[in-house]
């Protein structure tokens, strides 16, 4: 039953829109509740705007009737980033997936928002181009999503974040304009706008158009798996890679619960009696690649690995990244459910935080399963449980926490890829102090953005949002949104 606020929001988005797209039907909603995170909360309604002008109708009939706006992707999110937390209208902009403009010749791509981020790797690699950015969801998230976040991925490591491979974003601000930040270069003059807005989680604006750099394949890449008895053992060797003055590519891990869970799958040919391996690529110059391959092995042995196998072939290769991407996916084959952390550690504090990590799970009586960036410190425990049985989730939600102090008490952060969103708002006064998050908020304000564009994301207040993730959470089975 649709309320007088809500019916005249919906007219007025199907008349810019279409009719067919925009939902508000409650069947409808429930597939929008939820992203990859654990937490819920229900939409009033969706649209599917088509361009940049669509987009910019939508915020501004939704600015119009004072009535909160979310913009989504694939929905593939890991902190609750693109929940409508208080209701209101989600923007998905899945309807906006052409890449524009392919240049090889200057190595620049022009995008829609909606674009997923494997179809701009195919596009690019039959030039001999990569879009260096390469979250383990790549088959599904979006180039939007990634750029709300700053995703990163395997490769952060040599090749950096999202960040540093976009050039210039069209966005609608939340007064319905569309601007431009940045350009097709790198360094433009004045404040760099374009990179605060990367990674603010859709809480400045909503991007309609991105502008990204690609880089060349490099000429050579060499891919190792070394398997250790411990978790432990496999950090310390992380530490003894680096040492030896080798920056691979990517370098990471996954522990005996991940192994296990892929190889119940896929059958990739992991050693099920491992306690850990590294997954370690190192790519250049051949002559290059070949001495960094053997400091590689050198270091891995010198930490106790049992073996260190290195792909013979691109299909070899090619098999060992299908389970390392497939990790994720493959815990739930294994669990009920699972809750997905995102904290970062300096790589040397490693072992000590892993340990503290399996204490704590042991603790609270829940199996981990670890798969991470070892290389750059970006931690993604994984806590198995069932939200079936009684307090199970609560319980979760207080390790969850937990953790992340770990993270942030060994000189590290409380996220390294997945966004705060929703999820860890409340755990930015451990890193921010009150100047800080004052500062946020007038960025925010110089924006143009009010509490009603995508509300209850990132800084730990707001009116109507609650004061804690973990309060909030614990209700994570929400009530429709109620705000119309």
């Amino acid at each position: 039953m649709l309320t007088n606020a809500l019916a005249t929001v919906v007219r007025e988005l199907q008349s810019a829109l279409g009719k067919r797209h925009v939902l508000w039907a409650p069947e409808d909603m429930l597939g929008y509740e939820y992203d990859a995170t654990i937490d819920r909360a229900r939409p009033d309604a969706v649209a599917f705007p088509a361009n940049a002008e669509e987009v910019a109708a939508v915020v501004r009939i939704t600015r119009r009737h004072d009535v909160p706006v979310v913009p989504r992707g694939s929905g593939t999110g890991l902190a609750g980033g693109a929940l409508a937390a208080r209701g209101g209208v989600l923007c998905v902009l899945t309807r906006m997936n052409r890449i524009l403009e392919l240049d090889p010749a200057n190595r620049v791509a022009v995008v829609e928002p909606g674009v997923i981020n494997l179809a701009l790797q195919d596009a690019a690699a039959a030039h001999g181009l990569l879009y260096a950015p390469d979250p383990s969801s790549q088959r599904i998230c979006t180039l939007g999503g990634n750029i709300a976040t700053n995703a990163g991925g395997p490769h952060t490591l040599a090749h950096g974040s999202t960040v540093n491979h976009v050039l210039g974003l069209e966005v609608v601000l939340p007064d319905g304009r569309i601007t431009w930040l940045g350009g097709r270069q790198l360094d433009a003059p004045g404040p760099d706008l374009r990179g605060l807005f990367v990674g603010s989680e859709g809480t400045l604006g909503i991007v309609t158009k991105i502008c990204v750099r690609l880089v060349p394949v490099q000429a050579a890449v060499r891919t190792m798996l070394a398997d250790f008895e411990s978790v432990e053992a496999a950090s310390e060797a992380v530490s003894a890679v680096i040492r030896r003055g080798v920056i691979p590519v990517a370098l990471e891990m996954m522990d005996h619960e991940i192994i296990a869970a892929v190889e119940h799958v896929l059958h990739i040919g992991y050693p099920l009696d491992a306690g850990a391996v590294l997954l370690i690529e190192v790519e250049g110059l051949r002559e290059s690649v070949e001495a960094d391959a053997a400091q590689v092995v050198a270091a891995c042995r010198e930490q106790g690995a049992r073996e260190v196998r290195v792909a013979e072939s691109e299909a070899e290769r090619a098999r060992l990244w299908e389970g390392r991407k497939a990790g994720i996916g493959a815990i739930g084959t294994v669990t009920p459910n699972f809750y997905l952390l995102d904290g970062v550690v300096p790589r040397t504090r490693l072992p000590e935080v892993m340990r503290g990590v399996a204490e704590l799970t042991a603790r609270y009586g829940f199996r981990v399963a670890n798969i991470f960036h070892a290389g750059d410190g970006n931690l993604h425990p994984n806590i198995m449980f069932d939200e079936l049985q009684p307090g199970a989730t609560a319980k979760v939600l207080e390790l969850g926490g937990e953790i992340m102090r770990l993270c942030v008490d060994a000189g590290g952060s409380i996220t390294g890829e997945h966004g705060v969103g929703q999820e860890k708002r409340s755990y930015m006064e451990w890193i921010f102090g009150p100047e800080d998050l004052r500062a946020m908020e007038r960025v925010r304000l110089g924006f143009g953005a009010s509490e009603l564009f995508n509300p209850c994301k990132i800084l730990p207040t707001g009116h109507g949002c609650g004061q804690a993730h973990a309060a909030d959470a614990r209700r994570h089975l929400a009530t429709p949104g109620v705000y119309l």
